[in-house]
């Protein structure tokens, strides 16, 4: 066998837009269709699929264990709460990533009440982590603008 024929059928793998699979776990308001997973593609340490909220809908608290979450915002307007009473916001829009680390309480809200907001997720590992928490919230969050090390927000 050689190299070319070996990877022909175990190299890189395309999952067009209409192949999606959206037999994967749903919530209220949210549609999720899976891409790359190890059924489909052999993935061992990732999970990647697009997620559309609809206008207005938001989850409720949650973390999702020892994942990494990665969301890309292909259109919408996104807004993220996190902290132990949900008391963190920041907001993201077309072109902006955003990191869930492991065990971060969050909550994931389409901040447009007219139009959908569509992303992509990626996750560390193949398990559908979700676990959810009956956590108080506070009314008024904190915005953080924090984005890294490098460009920190001064206040100014």
């Amino acid at each position: 066998m050689t190299d070319e024929s070996k990877w022909r059928n175990s190299g890189v793998r395309v999952v067009h837009a209409n192949e999606l699979d959206i037999n994967t776990a749903q919530t209220p308001g949210m549609n999720r269709a899976a891409a790359i997973t190890h059924a489909r593609t052999g993935a061992e340490q990732l999970w990647a699929g697009t997620v559309v909220i609809h206008p207005n809908a938001k989850t409720g608290a949650h973390h999702h264990g020892p994942v990494e979450s990665v969301i890309y915002i292909v259109s919408g307007r996104a807004r993220m709460r996190w902290g132990d009473q949900l008391e963190f916001i920041a907001e993201a829009g077309p072109g902006d990533f955003i990191y869930v680390p492991p065990y971060v309480p969050h909550q994931e809200i389409n901040a447009d009440d007219k139009a959908p907001l569509s992303c992509v997720l990626v996750r560390t590992g193949q398990e559908p982590v979700v676990v959810n928490l009956n956590i108080p919230m506070v009314e008024e969050p904190e915005e953080v603008r924090w984005v890294d090390n490098i460009h920190r927000d001064t206040g100014h």
